[in-house]
């Protein structure tokens, strides 16, 4: 069922198709059929005009076949429009039951779980082939980088310090009306394990107070600068609300990745991490980037769904 998924042309093949095989490709499309058997967009709902148990009227199913085609053609014109080699796959609708977060082998800090400190982890639990695009700080402000993921529909999420941001808080705000979730990498990213517990949660609830005056929601993920902290991060990042600390497996530039595991390669939940940057501090743009990162993940079969989504 992955093929529906990966072959849009195939789907709106199947739709037009009358009676039975056209009823089982309608269902077939609702239910998501993604990568690793995901549901779909519509899950069990029916079609519309249809009442549950029963065919799709003609005009409804011909209706949900040109919005399938104009919504394929949108996403090769936008693939082609950015340089892409390949249209990137759609991910399947978030799971109803979200996956059970613990704490990497190896990243715990003492008492983790008896003082139930928020999880630090690289990698969700999922058998979907998705990844999970993360991009850190603020620097770079470029709005092709805006156009570039509004017009190819792929979500990301961002965490953000105060210190590079407040020169254009603006920026961010158009991030978040275009669904971005908006969280905390500190206020002035400093190296956190280097601080006392007072200063740390400084940091940390200080950038909380900032999102929820500008954007208004105190972000339940925090990133610690640099990927480094100890038990009191953790413990300030608790007291400042927070409930989860994802760092990441991968890291694209624009010019190169880096793996954190000895395969070097993707797997299913991987949260690859990135930078709002440009030519001032890497080899290229944001969107030679993100061209980067989606001829890779679309090339090995994965599509890109957002994190909170699955938290």
């Amino acid at each position: 069922m992955g093929s529906v998924v990966q072959n849009d042309k195939k789907v709106v093949r199947r739709v037009r198709l009358r009676g039975g095989i056209a009823v089982l490709a309608l269902t077939a499309i609702a239910s998501g059929c993604a990568q690793g058997g995901g549901p779909g967009p519509a899950g069990s709902r029916p079609a519309p005009g249809q009442q549950p148990g029963q065919a799709p009227p003609e005009g409804a199913l011909n209706s949900y076949a040109d919005k399938l085609r104009a919504d394929y053609a949108d996403r090769v014109a936008a693939a082609k429009r950015w340089g892409l080699r390949k249209v990137p796959l759609r991910a399947p609708e978030p799971p109803v039951r979200k996956p059970h977060i613990t704490t990497r082998d190896g990243f715990e800090v003492d008492d983790h779980e008896d003082l139930d400190l928020p999880p630090v982890f690289t990698t969700v639990p999922t058998k979907h082939k998705v990844v999970f695009l993360t991009i850190d700080d603020g620097a770079e402000k470029d709005p092709a980088f805006l156009r570039m993921m509004t017009e190819l529909k792929i979500p990301y999420t961002a965490f953000l310090s105060d210190y590079l941001i407040k020169e254009d808080y603006g920026y961010f705000k158009k991030m978040q009306r275009g669904g971005v979730g908006l969280n905390n990498h500190t206020l002035h990213h400093p190296y956190l394990p280097g601080l006392s517990y007072k200063r740390q949660k400084r940091e940390i609830c200080g950038m909380q107070d900032v999102i929820e005056k500008r954007y208004g929601k105190r972000p339940t993920l925090f990133r610690p600068p640099f990927g480094n902290y100890n038990r009191d991060t953790l413990r300030a990042a608790k007291a400042c609300g927070v409930k989860y600390a994802p760092l990441w497996n991968e890291e694209v530039f624009a010019d190169h990745w880096d793996y954190r595991e000895w395969d070097r390669d993707l797997h299913p939940g991987d949260i690859v991490l990135s930078h709002f940057r440009g030519p001032d501090h890497w080899k290229g743009t944001m969107p030679d980037m993100i061209r980067r990162f989606l001829n890779k993940v679309t090339e090995k079969g994965y599509a890109v769904a957002r994190l909170e989504d699955y938290l």
